[in-house]
């Protein structure tokens, strides 16, 4: 028998502006739960996050806790107005934590608590908060984007801490990789609506391309389409799969050809042969050297960047990725080396402070300086149209900037900065107050962009799915050079059995896999024609039978059932791992021949 709940919400209402945000939500939290909170921005995410934590009021609705339960949330942006330092606050609070154990996390997330809080910055802040969160003791802990302001040293820590931690959470997070990992359950909070399903986060999008066709098909009888019918024709399972298979193999393209750059030695290749190579070169890093004071930040790199290369930059914090980038778009001389860039280079850049956009400007205003018109990369677009495109509704155009979520003046924000004309985008943690289908989005964009990219970032799905090089800091000075994304560097550093010191006049890189240049046979040619379709398949059976076993009332009613889907999804679930795997291994044949 299931424990009952810790918490609840019964009928649960909120109005906001001239209408309901949400009406009639039912919500129960059990003993161990791991939830993910799914949901565009604006959609009020973070709004049923306070409600449960009883921040603020409801308009409707009853709120049922257990006695002696802790709820403890971690905001956004939390308040540390009259408190002098990071501790003064870490030690405060509804549950103030024992110095001691807020200490030990601070230590472990990086994070000096004697710093003043008057003049720490937003993740210092950031990291404060979470130490107290995590030490309060909680039942059940309430997580507004995590990792946001965390390296990937402190979210493979903070991972690992939830994973042990014996209460429940639920989690708003732009990152996939932390949800897959963590959550067990999932909460989609959409037009108003509720859903819940008894599965992660790596369930999620099937789910969601299902309930979207049945709610296609419902439209198409009854003859009216509504909004829906707009947003399935972006989101379209079909369209989307084809959509995203093709840029991932445009993708794995890219870096195979940039494999082929890479000297098998642990050499960047910059005398180039090929003077067509040469001409597409947009930033050329010589033997560069950067030191501040005693330290060496970046010792003596070389790498030539190709016009449409995308290059990712990771590392901990403090380990000089700021500085790389500053270096290889010139805000910065390096102390030894050079580095050239291209005298057409036009960049434009987005930086993880996000330049305040007037909260009394209208979105035409910011958009297109009142305007109808937009010009989009040369081309002149209407704005209601451009909006669209962005994922917004058109009849925003005359609201305010300061009615806007978090997340949705980030996404205007990169509407306007994507509208002008560059042939280089530098991105600093561009992930940030993103929801998940403006990552989708973002992740079109810079695949479908013409010029070269930069990216700073910590968000290991995102890497994955956009740059062709990255580039791998330890805070030694040596900068690793890997053909492919997060996972490939990650890949290389755990093959390193005994890690040896970079010498000073080079760079190590992960020498490409020798190509494969036996022809496909029959089977194989088959099955990566067909795997796809088989895939599709398994996901959409998947998902049906996961939705029947959603009802509450099917175990005690029909108990034979229950354990039939029950075994049914798992025999799809491990056919479709064996499917994904065999793809992808045809996939790397493919790319070799």
């Amino acid at each position: 028998m299931a424990p009952p709940p810790i918490l609840s919400w019964e009928s649960l209402g909120l109005i906001q502006g001239a209408g309901w945000l949400f009406q009639d939500i039912n919500l129960h939290i059990a003993p161990r739960d791991r939830i993910a909170l799914i949901g565009r921005n604006g959609a009020g995410k973070t709004t049923l996050l306070k409600l449960i934590a009883n921040r603020i009021e409801a308009d409707a609705g009853t709120r049922t806790v257990q006695p002696g339960t802790r709820v403890v949330m971690l905001e956004q942006e939390p308040d540390f107005s009259g408190f002098d330092t990071l501790l003064d606050f870490a030690i405060a609070g509804e549950h103030a934590p024992a110095q001691h154990e807020v200490e030990a996390i601070a230590g472990q997330i990086g994070i000096d608590l004697s710093r003043s809080a008057a003049s720490a910055s937003g993740g210092e802040r950031r990291r404060t908060a979470l130490a107290r969160a995590l030490a309060s003791e909680p039942d059940l802990l309430l997580l507004d984007e995590p990792t946001n302001h965390l390296d990937l040293g402190a979210i493979d820590w903070l991972e690992d801490w939830l994973g042990r931690y014996n209460g429940a959470f639920v989690v708003i997070s732009h990152d996939r990789t932390f949800l897959t990992r963590l959550t067990r359950a999932t909460l989609w909070l959409d037009q108003g609506s509720l859903r819940r399903r008894e599965i992660g986060f790596g369930g999620y999008e099937a789910w969601e391309e299902q309930v979207f066709a049945e709610q296609a098909r419902a439209a198409e009888r009854l003859d009216a389409k509504l909004k829906i019918e707009a947003h399935w024709l972006e989101r379209g399972v079909t369209a989307r799969r084809k959509r995203n298979q093709g840029r991932l193999e445009k993708l794995y393209e890219m870096r195979a050809q940039r494999a082929s750059m890479l000297s098998p030695t642990g050499n960047a290749k910059l005398a180039l042969s090929n003077d067509d190579s040469k001409t597409k070169s947009v930033i050329v890093a010589e033997h560069v050297t950067k030191r501040f004071g005693d330290r060496t930040i970046i010792k003596d790199f070389s790498l030539r960047i190709q016009r449409g290369d995308r290059i990712g930059v990771v590392g901990s914090n403090g380990a000089g990725k700021s500085t790389l980038l500053k270096l290889l778009t010139g805000e910065l001389s390096p102390d030894e080396g050079t580095v050239t860039l291209a005298k057409t280079l036009t960049g434009i850049v987005i930086d993880q402070q996000r330049s305040l956009i007037s909260p009394e400007k209208t979105v035409r205003q910011i958009l297109a300086e009142g305007g109808d018109w937009i010009d989009v990369q040369g081309v002149r677009k209407h704005i209601q149209g451009y909006l669209k495109e962005f994922l917004f509704d058109p009849g925003i155009v005359d609201m305010k900037v300061g009615v806007l979520s978090g997340g949705e003046r980030s996404r205007l924000l990169l509407a306007r900065e994507f509208s002008r004309k560059s042939n280089l985008l530098v991105l600093d943690e561009p992930t940030n107050d993103l929801d998940l289908e403006t990552l989708d989005l973002l992740q079109e964009v810079i695949a479908d962009y013409d010029g070269t990219v930069l990216i700073v970032s910590h968000d290991r799905d995102f890497l994955d799915r956009t740059v062709t090089v990255t580039l791998g800091l330890d805070g030694s000075g040596a900068v690793d050079i890997v053909a492919g994304g997060y996972a490939d560097w990650e890949a290389k550093r755990k093959q390193r059995v005994a890690p040896t010191k970079v010498k000073a006049a080079r760079v190590e890189i992960a020498p490409p896999p020798p190509p494969k240049k036996t022809k496909l046979s029959y089977k194989d040619q088959r099955d990566f024609d067909l795997l796809p379709d088989r895939i599709a398949e398994l996901e959409a059976h998947i998902a049906r039978d996961e939705a029947a076993l959603s009802d509450p009332a099917l175990y005690t009613s029909d108990p034979k059932k229950f354990a039939s889907l029950t075994a049914a999804i798992d025999k799809a679930r491990v056919e479709k791992d064996a499917a994904e795997e065999r793809w992808l291994e045809l996939a790397e044949m493919v790319e070799a021949l």
